[in-house]
């Protein structure tokens, strides 16, 4: 069996026990350091107050969990981690941990802090039986530029301190609008977690996206040329890999759609025409006395609160377009909200890479150890480390990655973009990297393989090259080569399989671009013209033009 980077590293660790077995903080350190790498990957949600963290975590794991109001909890780090047992542990700044009481209202769990001012709580520890918690542990964190500073100041602190790498192996940034305190903060993430390998392990949301439309059935379509209006930010483009829109008000009502409320909107939707558009038009009217639906106005309220105005709107459309039962509905409305959207970038850029980023975060751990604490041993520490950033290619890439993002590389501007997807820029499975359909068969796949090393083989040789673009080559092609090797053709030569066009891709010239496509049109539709306007692609449900 072949070594993984993961293994190199906890054999170091390993040898650093041995180094400081008499020194217990040191121990201590070395403890924590082998559990971050053994368990799954640390994903934070960051972003500023009301950006919608704690909605969007509950999406996320489809159970409201992390509680959403401005309560006293919202102010402090909160660890949510998978446990055959719930259980809530809070954990003091000074003192013993104490467990707390698994208490729910209204389907949520209510968390409190048990009388300790926020500032005097460390963090809380989640323990909940959730699927989507094998793989990743969640990290609720309080809003930066809070007007509270302190609060704001325990996300900097855990998310981008001083002194050590961050607790966090990646984060999911929402913003609403690009501030400058976002930039402020994502560079300080950036260089606090990156550490020695500079990489960028960052993704942006456009949170709340429904509401860039002001609540109407195509807020989203808004959303979308803002994101990537974003993403072609000067300053956020090297910060964040790429800008997702998502409604989490909508993602995180579908996730726990319940059967009553399915029912109401099945009411609303029954209602004829002029009814339902008077009372759709606006939040106001909607939660106004009315003898137009048997909805009671508190029934309408609790609609407003769990969807948004947004939500109310499209799921009443959806019922009319065919949605059946809860189970379609709920389904639908995840698909329109850009949760889907979201998991499969997260999974492609984070899931995927978890044991190279958590690595760095270990690495970079373990060498301020032995920065602070020398002594007879830690050389080979040091020599360890070294080692397995010179030769550990996932690290190199992510390096590279940053390069990218941070400056322009030696190489033409369709080399760049060519250079960026292989290396993983747009996610790790073989077909992102090689910018091909993710149905491709093997062959197509080698095919597209032997074409680019013929490319990057040939460009890393010729005599012009600069040496910084050699550099570059040199990593493309061991990701080529890796590719090659997964797919059973690790004797790939790279010189007699049949010539192939690599398919476009962004640079490449082909398609239309954002800038290019025609503007959707902004002005206002009523339901009767948006259910004409839209319809539902066969097999995905999802609403397109």
């Amino acid at each position: 069996m072949s070594t993984t980077v993961r293994d190199e590293a906890s054999d170091l660790i390993q040898s650093a026990f041995a180094v400081y077995e008499d020194d217990p903080a040191a121990t201590g350190t070395l403890q924590d350091l082998d559990r971050r790498l053994r368990e799954p990957l640390r994903l934070a949600l960051a972003g500023m107050v009301k950006a919608g963290k704690s909605t969007l975590l509950n999406a996320m794991l489809g159970e409201q969990i992390a509680p959403t109001d401005a309560g006293e909890c919202t102010r402090v780090v909160t660890w949510y981690r998978y446990s055959a047992t719930p259980y809530v542990t809070l954990h003091p700044r000074e003192g013993e941990p104490r467990r707390m009481p698994v208490k729910r209202e209204g389907g949520k769990l209510v968390l409190t802090l048990d009388g300790i001012p926020a500032e005097d709580v460390k963090f809380i520890d989640v323990g909940w039986p959730s699927a989507g918690l094998q793989s990743v542990i969640l990290i609720d964190t309080p809003g930066i530029a809070s007007l509270s500073q302190e609060t704001s100041a325990r996300s900097t602190t855990f998310l981008t301190p001083d002194e050590s790498p961050s607790s966090a192996d990646a984060i999911v940034y929402l913003l609403r609008h690009l501030h400058a305190s976002d930039v402020k903060f994502l560079e300080a993430f950036r260089d606090t977690a990156a550490g020695v390998s500079q990489t960028v392990n960052a993704v942006g949301v456009l949170s709340r996206a429904d509401e860039v439309g002001s609540g109407r059935i195509d807020s989203l379509l808004s959303a979308g040329r803002v994101a990537r209006r974003y993403e072609r930010d000067g300053d956020l483009g090297s910060l964040a890999l790429g800008v997702t829109p998502v409604a989490g008000l909508l993602a995180e009502g579908a996730r726990t759609l319940r059967e009553k409320e399915f029912a109401a909107f099945r009411e609303l939707a029954a209602l004829d025409k002029p009814s339902r558009d008077r009372l759709l038009i606006s939040a106001d009217r909607f939660v106004r006395a009315s003898d137009v639906t048997t909805l009671s106005e508190e029934a309408r309220r609790d609609l407003l609160e769990r969807f948004g105005m947004f939500g109310v709107r499209l799921a009443t459309t959806l019922v009319r377009g065919g949605a059946s039962d809860s189970s379609q509905l709920a389904e639908r409305l995840v698909q329109q909200s850009g949760l889907n959207e979201l998991n499969q970038v997260v999974r492609n850029q984070f899931r995927t890479r978890a044991d190279a980023l958590k690595v760095r975060g270990v690495l970079d751990g373990l060498e301020k150890l032995v920065r602070e604490k020398p002594r007879a041993g830690t050389q080979s520490l040091v020599d360890g480390i070294e080692r397995i950033y010179a030769t550990a290619h996932t690290l190199r890439e992510l390096s590279l990655l940053a390069r990218m993002r941070a400056a322009e590389l030696p190489l033409s501007k369709d080399d760049a973009v060519l250079a960026e997807r292989i290396v993983g820029g747009k996610g790790t499975p073989i077909t992102a990297r090689l910018g091909a359909d993710e149905g491709a068969a093997p062959v197509v796949l080698r095919q597209l393989i032997d074409h680019q090393l013929i490319h990057w083989r040939t460009l890393a040789q010729s005599p012009l090259t600069e040496r910084a673009t050699t550099e570059v080559c040199r990593v493309v092609i061991r990701s080529l080569e890796e590719m090659a090797s997964e797919l059973g053709t690790a004797g790939f030569s790279g010189g007699a399989a049949t010539h192939v066009d690599a398919p476009s891709g962004p640079g490449d010239g082909g398609g239309q671009s954002a800038d290019e496509q025609p503007e959707q049109r902004e002005a206002e539709l009523d339901d009767e013209q948006l259910a004409q306007e839209f319809s539902v692609a066969p097999g995905s449900h999802k609403l397109q033009r």
